[in-house]
Order: C-alpha cells, then structure tokens, then sequence
C-alpha cells in the first residue's frame, strides 16, 4: 500500500527510442482516452497516496478512472506536504485543468473527501468546469468536522493504524515504509484538523453519500449532514453493506452505484440500500 503503482504509458506506440512520456504530476498516469468517455477522479485519503486504488479498474461503466496524487507522499515523496486543503486546492485544480474537457465526476473517502471539496468551490471560484458529481463516502460533513479517532492517536498507535491498512489492501508492511508513512498520517491528520467549517455551504455539484453498514470509523448516521451542501433534489444517499475499508477491494455494489449515477443526471433524492 505504501508503495507507488507502476505508471502507465499512454495508449498507442512510442516512436522507436522515444522515451516514455511522464506521467502528469497531479494524476498518478495520464488519462488516455481519446473518444470524449466521462471521467472519475478518485482522491486519496489520510497518509497514503493513488496507489491505494490499486484493485480499482481503470474504467467505471464508461467513464475513464483517474487517480491524483497529492503531494509530499509516493511519487511526489520529495514535495513538502500542502498544509491545509485551502492552500492545496489552487495547486490542484491548476494541475486537474487540462482533463476537465468532458464530464467528470469526484471520489472521495474519508479523509479524500476533503480536498474533492475544496477543489470544487476552488474550480467553481475560477470559473472553470466543476464535476457533475461528487461521490462521498464514510465522511462527515465538513461543518460537523473534524472527526474521526485518527486525531487523537500517537505516532505509535497511527504506526499501528498504517500496518493494518496495508494488510487490509493485500500488501505486507515494511518497517521502514511505515516509519516513513507515520510523517505523511501526520501531516494529514493536521490539515484535517485545521479544516473547520462554520456553517454549511451549497456545492455547485450533485452529491451522492455512501455509508457503509459496517462502518465502525464513520458510521452511516454521522453523514446526515451533508443533505444541506446540495438542493435536495441534487443529493442520492446509498448505503452497503461492508466495513469501512471494504472500498478498497472495489466491490461490485460500490461499482454499481458509482456507474448508475455516472451515466444518469441527478434526479432526486433517494437511499439505495
């Protein structure tokens, strides 16, 4: 888990001897599809990079899958940390620009779901594309944050925390990665704790909240919230069943959901169970 996927070249042959082109800096490879297909960015939570999507196909229904990377971790290991998601979202959103051409839709879960958000007021202030949608999952709304038992652990304990995530995503932790990794939870876990919202704010986006029955970090109930970022008739709560690092294997039921409203206009509120 702690360790970067292998970037891919894009599509088509190189010229004999060219030398692959680099992957964009924000997005862990470069988008490929040439045919206008929608796109999903799917954003990284608390101490880990893109790579954490790494069981996740690389397209949702038709929709191309997009991995970003923040700074300050895998790849981009040598950049310091963003600090706070305000100051990360100009960044961002300059870096997303390019691959906002077509529909396109966010991901967050826990943790990511916080700089999707400021990323869309960000591109919304700009006056550039914001996502058709954003997906929400096993997050509370931002004005009845920050939360989560993460904030309160030591380095030892967010140790611990770091081991059994790479376990649960099939890997084997390494002492040393995980020392390493320690300093990225951290420095996540600060920005988290800076980010309070006041009141809530209406998000030029439809939403869709996935809460999981198994839940026990974030569990279903706390993410009633978000109803007030959004007309109601914009917001589509959905609820499986799994824990709330379930999301990790891409089951099918999440799968499912996030093609139905990736190729669907928001049209009312409802809970899918």
């Amino acid at each position: 888990m702690m360790s970067a996927l292998p970037a891919e070249s894009l599509g088509g042959a190189p010229a004999p001897g060219a030398r692959p082109a680099r992957p964009a800096k924000w997005l862990l490879r470069r988008p490929k599809s040439q045919d206008g297909a929608p796109r999903i960015f799917l954003f990284p939570y608390a101490g880990v990079g893109a790579s954490m999507y790494a069981l996740w196909p690389e397209r949702i229904g038709g929709a191309e899958v997009c991995l970003v990377q923040l700074p300050g971790r895998e790849t981009r290991l040598r950049e310091p940390h963003f600090t706070t998601y305000e100051e990360l979202a100009g960044p961002l959103v300059e870096g997303l620009a390019p691959y906002l051409d077509r529909p396109f839709a966010f991901f967050g879960h826990c943790s990511g779901v916080l700089p999707a958000v400021e990323a869309v007021r960000e591109l919304a202030r700009r006056g550039l594309p914001v996502p058709d949608r954003l997906f929400v999952s096993s997050q509370v709304a931002p004005h009845d944050g920050p939360y989560g038992r993460l904030l309160d652990l030591g380095e030892d304990e967010l140790a611990g925390e770091l081991a059994a995530l790479t376990r649960a995503a099939g890997g084997e932790p390494h002492p040393d990665l995980i020392e390493l990794g320690v300093s990225v939870l951290a420095a996540d876990i600060e920005a988290n704790r800076r980010y309070r919202v006041a009141e809530p704010f209406t998000l030029p986006t439809a939403l869709t909240t996935i809460g999981w029955r198994g839940d026990e970090v974030i569990p279903p109930a706390l993410m009633a919230g978000w109803s007030a970022y959004a007309p109601q008739d914009r917001v589509r709560e959905v609820l499986l069943e799994g824990a709330h690092y379930d999301f990790l294997k891409a089951p099918a039921a999440l799968l499912k959901e996030l093609a139905h409203d990736l190729a669907e206009p928001a049209s009312g509120t409802e809970e899918t169970a």
